[in-house]
């Protein structure tokens, strides 16, 4: 898999001035994520902080003995590790790659000395904010909606991240995202199948209309979408 050129394919940091993205050229290192790769575990300092470009991070969180199950989504709009600006010393969730993919990592102690400066910090708080509405939404999505609505809202935000049609997922790693057996994934993608939305095999899992699965999923999506539209207009839209 090639490696990202620029580190501009990163909305976040091409939202930056010039002067100050140039303050990290040589401190910004490609890498490659693999599919599964877990970044954080919580209670672990976020050490680097990533940039995605065509990898999505997933952040999971566990409430007592339950399954983790996915609070937010990051592409290429943003950054994974965030909280450490927000003067945290540690993460109390994970942070997991949902889509293989590339991105750039930063060494945190270059994103707080950027934290410090004004154009730094207008961007940083702005993301924040949306990966907090983000983190609200989804689990007032959990609470409230069916296992076959959030599967349409979690593939659709999936896509919106991503250059195609098809993930490239297993179904343990979909059942982590949902906080769900394995056999309800099963059984939920073969309903969306049958009804001609998705294509749905081992370790791949294509989606075939998305309108029609906009329609069986909820509005939580939307809602999402127009709030990052509107706190981050400097990007592309999800």
């Amino acid at each position: 898999m090639a490696l990202a050129p620029d580190p501009r394919a990163n909305q976040f940091l091409a939202a930056l001035p010039d002067t100050e993205l140039q303050r990290w050229l040589h401190e910004l290192e490609p890498v490659n994520l693999a599919l599964g790769d877990l970044l954080y575990e919580p209670g672990a300092t976020p050490e680097p902080v990533y940039f995605p470009t065509t990898a999505i991070v997933a952040l999971l969180h566990r409430v007592d003995d339950e399954l983790p199950a996915e609070i937010a989504l990051i592409g290429a709009e943003g950054v994974v590790g965030v909280a450490l600006m927000m003067g945290d010393q540690s993460l109390p969730s994970s942070a997991r790659v949902q889509c293989a993919g590339a991105a750039f990592r930063l060494r945190s102690e270059v994103l707080r000395d950027g934290f410090r400066r004004a154009p730094m910090l207008q961007r940083l708080l702005q993301f924040t904010q949306v990966l907090v509405m983000q983190m609200a939404q989804t689990a007032a999505c959990n609470r409230q909606h069916s296992l076959e609505q959030r599967m349409c809202r979690w593939l659709l935000m999936s896509l919106d991240r991503s250059a195609g049609s098809e993930l490239v997922m297993t179904q343990a790693l979909i059942a982590g995202m949902l906080g769900v057996r394995r056999e309800h994934v099963t059984e939920t993608a073969s309903l969306l199948q049958a009804e001609g939305l998705v294509r749905y095999a081992p370790g791949c899992i294509a989606v075939l209309d998305r309108e029609g699965l906009a329609r069986r999923g909820c509005a939580c999506r939307t809602i999402m979408r127009r709030e990052y539209e509107r706190r981050l207009p400097a990007r592309v839209a999800l």
